[in-house]
Formats: C-alpha cells, sequence, structure tokens
C-alpha cells in the first residue's frame, strides 16, 4: 500500500503480463466455466459486487470478489470503492491494461474478478418466491440482462433461464444488468418442464408472456383491481397477488407451443399504437410490474423479503 491507502505504488503496465491475460480470457465462456469466475466492469457494477462481498463476508459465508484491478483516475472520482475494496486483493493499473483486460472498447476504469453466483432451483423455491422471471431460450446477452434488471427493480425473487439461453456471465449480460446481477438469485442451465412442474407442487401459478394470448394484460389487472378494491366477489382470470411466475420467450420466435403449453394462461400485452410489437425487455418490465403491483397492493409481500436471501444476505 501507498501513503494514499492505494494498492502499490506503481500501477500494473504491461498489456502483455500473464496477470492480464489471465483476466482478459474471463470474456470467453471457456475460461469462464473452467474456473467458475467472471468478470464484473465499471465503478456501478464493481460497487454492487463489493457490497455483496461484504455482506457475505459479515455473515461467515465466502466472498464473491477475488480481485480489483482500477485506474487512479477511477479511484480518486470514486473513493467509495476504495474503502469497498478493503481487504481484496487489489490492484492499481494504467489505462492500457485495463483496455487489454476489459471486454469494452472503452473501459470504465475499473474491473473485478468475481466468482459465479447462480444457484439451484431448489435453493429459490424452497425460499417460498412469490414473483419469478423464466427466461426461455434468450440467446441475446442485452436483452437477458436487461430483464433481470427489470426483475430486481419489480421486486422479483429470481431470475430462471433455460439451459438454451445464454450465459448470463457473459460480459455484455453483466453490463447489461447494471449491477443488479448481485442482487437477486439466477439459476442457470433449468429445463423448463421441471421448472413448472416444480412451481406447480408449490402453488406457483404459470404465466406465458405472448403477443397473441388470448388474456389481455390490462382486463386482466382491471379485474384484479376490481375484486380486491371495489367488489371482492368479482372474478378475475387469475390473481396476480398470487404467487407467479412468469414465462418469457426467445426474441424472435417467442415462447414455443410446448412452454405456452406449460401455462396456466398465455398473456397479452396491448399494443395501442402502431408499433409491431414490444421488444423482449419492455414487455418483462410491464408484466413483472403488473404482478408485483397487484403483490404489493394486497399485503401479499407484508412481512417478507425477496427469497434472495441466499444471493445477498
Amino acid at each position: 500500500m501507498n501513503e494514499t491507502g492505494r494498492p502499490q505504488d506503481i500501477p500494473l503496465s504491461n498489456p502483455r503480463a500473464d496477470r492480464v491475460r489471465k483476466v482478459a480470457q474471463l470474456a470467453g465462456r471457456p475460461a469462464r466455466l473452467k474456473r467458475s469466475e467472471f468478470l464484473a466492469e465499471g465503478p456501478q457494477a464493481v460497487r454492487e459486487a463489493l457490497t455483496l462481498h461484504r455482506k457475505r463476508i459479515a455473515a461467515g459465508e465466502p466472498g464473491v470478489v477475488y480481485e480489483v484491478y482500477a485506474s487512479e483516475a477511477c479511484l480518486d472520482r470514486h473513493p467509495d470503492l476504495e474503502a469497498l475494496a478493503e481487504g481484496i486483493d487489489a490492484y492499481l493499473t494504467t489505462d492500457e491494461v485495463l483496455a487489454a483486460m476489459a471486454d469494452t472498447v472503452t473501459p470504465q476504469g475499473i474491473l473485478a474478478v468475481c466468482g459465479f453466483l447462480d444457484v439451484s432451483l431448489e435453493q429459490v423455491l424452497d425460499a417460498g418466491p412469490r414473483l419469478l422471471a423464466v427466461l426461455c431460450q434468450v440467446r441475446d446477452p442485452g436483452n437477458a440482462g436487461t430483464v433481470l434488471r427489470a426483475a430486481d427493480a419489480a421486486g422479483a425473487d429470481a431470475v430462471i433461464l433455460t439451459s438454451s439461453s445464454v450465459d448470463i456471465y457473459n460480459p455484455k449480460a453483466v453490463r447489461s444488468t447494471a449491477g443488479s446481477l448481485f442482487h437477486l438469485p439466477v439459476v442457470l442451465g433449468a429445463d423448463i418442464e421441471a421448472v413448472a412442474a416444480a412451481c406447480r407442487a408449490r402453488g406457483i401459478g404459470i404465466l406465458a408472456a405472448d403477443g397473441n394470448g388470448d388474456v389481455n394484460l390490462d382486463t386482466l389487472q382491471d379485474q384484479n383491481a376490481a375484486r380486491r378494491i371495489a367488489a371482492p366477489g368479482v372474478e378475475s382470470v387469475f390473481a396476480l397477488e398470487a404467487p407467479t411466475a412468469w414465462l418469457f420467450g426467445n426474441e424472435a420466435q417467442g415462447l414455443s407451443e410446448a412452454e405456452l403449453g406449460l401455462a396456466d394462461h398465455r398473456v397479452a400485452v396491448p399494443v395501442y399504437g402502431a408499433a409491431e410489437s414490444l421488444n423482449l425487455g419492455t414487455a418483462a418490465t410491464v408484466c413483472l410490474y403488473a404482478s408485483a403491483r397487484s403483490q404489493h397492493e394486497s399485503g401479499a409481500l407484508s412481512g417478507q423479503g425477496r427469497a434472495g436471501k441466499t444471493q445477498a444476505g
């Protein structure tokens, strides 16, 4: 440590050094799988990773951040990151070294090497979740990350990705989550039929987001509001405040007929303008918030924390 408390006096400056190459390899899936490690890039992602790391250490659990690499300029702009990284292997680097390590064309001054975070389907379901997002054959990393971020914002308990979906540890996917990857549990490589069966066994309803669905989301929300507030005896097609798993499909083809067949209802988000459809991230956000609002207004979440205790501590 130098007199400012920085990791070392002389920053790492050789972009061809073995350490630099080893970190850069994590941009590729083979290295990630072999080492069970991935990269978090940029102040926001690293801040959330370090916050989770400290929570886990305080709880006597293994940490999630193994190494941090940062420029002096970044640490000057974000002094909280330096404090959060205390006790972790941290290295000052030049911009050239960061460029060699990072997946982005223009690095943001800091990155962290983190351990895999995914948990089992059983862990998530045994925690009594109220709201789940299930990504079926979602292959674009940016879309997967955006849905995970939306699920986090809506207060969902976990995100589940099927075996044919993108690797959520892909650098672009991690960046797209804007730090939300460190907030809620993620299940990877799930079998959609097993997910559906396990949800049903635990009383979790299944809704499929489908542009051609026979249930209109606006109508469904109106029915639920009327039943909860104005006329408790009014029937609704599905009780949105009940534990729910939303299925979201592939960007191009949507959900397959087999996947749609696993749902209790196929729900369409109405399009009032001239757009052909909504993109995956937008549709997922609308659907998840519809459930979240109903659950919160009905008090279904009262006294309950996110099922993500296994993730964020």
